[in-house]
């Protein structure tokens, strides 16, 4: 299959699947969500796949939702239409943003995330819904989001990556995880040199693709059973309806409209983090 946004590459018994937006930081449209999904679900369908791994083109694994349609930068399109209402918004980032990234954390397989540069936000929300993360030691973790009065992204992990006591710090500081840390945190299960990251990952994902498929399979439901049992889903829920009523406060919304008067993205993450600055 043809794909914009995305690269495929099998090697051996692993997929390959990278975001392939470089020049602007993989940033997530609708597009690469949508082509994301169908190759993840793909591959998971194959039975000579054992292992997936999710790669960021160029220097940084993913900067989050791509915001740019918020200040004009894009033309109107089915993404504006889908989200002119309240209902129409809730429905669209539940099953673009919540749903879609969900299928990720309940493919069957064993998926890896292969994390370089910057991974915020949403980028962030994508990683943690993979089994494992490998990271270069230039790697840094944020979600700024409360900065621009969102309560966080559609998918709220950090609790359950982090601990709750450090979520809280995290997310009411937007303040950079780097590699080290978020190992210490037990965010990510390995650090490499940033040179190494492609070839550390694809060994460890060579090395569980030699596992018997169902055997790696049925661990893996195992625990994701026991996680879910221990309130994930249920918190991640909540979550995605407290974000929707974040959507619809005043204070969101007359941040949204000081956002669209802006010129450009950079100049609305500028305004968002000076105030922040240490």
């Amino acid at each position: 299959m043809g794909y914009q946004t995305i690269l495929v590459e099998r090697h051996g018994p692993v997929e390959l699947v990278t975001m392939n937006r470089p020049e602007v930081r993989n940033a997530q449209n609708t597009a690469l969500i949508t082509e994301l999904d169908e190759a993840m679900r793909a591959a998971d369908d194959d039975p000579a796949v054992n292992v997936i791994v999710l790669a960021g083109a160029g220097k940084d694994f993913s900067a989050g939702h791509d915001l740019k349609a918020y200040v004009g930068e894009a033309p109107s399109d089915e993404w504006h239409e889908k989200r002119k209402t309240p209902e129409g918004k809730f429905e669209h980032e539940r099953k673009m943003y919540f749903e879609k990234c969900l299928v990720i954390r309940d493919l069957t397989k064993p998926t890896i995330a292969m994390v370089q540069g910057h991974c915020v936000a949403a980028g962030l929300m994508l990683a943690a819904m993979c089994d494992l993360i490998v990271a270069s030691d230039d790697a840094v973790f944020q979600n700024p989001v409360l900065r621009m009065t969102g309560a966080g992204v559609e998918v709220l992990a950090e609790p359950f990556g982090i601990g709750f006591r450090k979520a809280k710090e995290f997310l009411w500081t937007g303040d950079e995880i780097d590699a080290q840390e978020a190992w210490r945190l037990g965010l990510v299960n390995r650090v490499v040199p940033t040179g190494k990251l492609e070839e550390e990952t694809m060994a460890l994902a060579e090395r569980i693709a030699k596992i018997p498929p169902s055997t790696a399979q049925n661990v893996k439901r195992s625990i994701n059973h026991a996680q879910d049992l221990g309130g994930f889903r249920s918190a991640l829920e909540y979550h995605f309806m407290v974000h929707q009523f974040q959507h619809n406060t005043k204070t969101a919304l007359d941040a949204l409209a000081a956002r669209q008067a802006k010129s450009s993205m950079k100049e609305v993450f500028k305004d968002r983090d000076e105030q922040f600055k240490k």
